[in-house]
């Protein structure tokens, strides 16, 4: 597991089934794995295929549930190994909810989680999620 800010966090499979007591909601973003959360969690699953591009209003959906848990609990996004999908969840909720730029978050998710491996054409994604939200208010 990774802290990425004071409450947000990105882990792998194996975190998602034991997460610590300090994470109170878990968004598992694997597509080739079911949710085996602990009961006391508030936990979901939005699922993104590995390595492949996100889906618009699959990120936004992802964005959207972060952000609606975040405040009350510490969130962490998980995937199979915690560097590309559930990265890209928590890079798209930075620039979307907390309007940091593409190249500021970029650097602290690197900084915080070494090894991590954005999805492709991520930063063109996160502009179509700004782009979904705006509309949806």
């Amino acid at each position: 597991m990774h802290q990425i800010t004071d409450q947000l966090f990105v882990g792998n499979i194996y975190d998602s089934a034991q997460p610590p007591a300090q994470i109170g909601a878990l968004l598992l973003v694997a597509e080739e794995y079911q949710l085996e959360a602990p009961s006391w969690l508030i936990a979901d699953r939005i699922p993104f295929k590995d390595f492949g591009e996100a889906n618009p209003n699959v990120l936004a959906d992802a964005v959207g549930w972060v952000e609606r848990h975040i405040a009350d609990n510490r969130v962490m996004v998980c995937c199979r190994a915690g560097m590309g999908r559930s990265v890209s969840v928590a890079m798209a909720y930075l620039c979307c909810v907390e309007n940091m730029t593409y190249d500021d978050v970029l650097k602290l998710v690197m900084a915080r989680r070494p090894g991590a491996i954005p999805l492709p054409n991520l930063k063109v994604t996160i502009e179509q999620v700004r782009r979904l939200r705006s509309t949806a208010e």
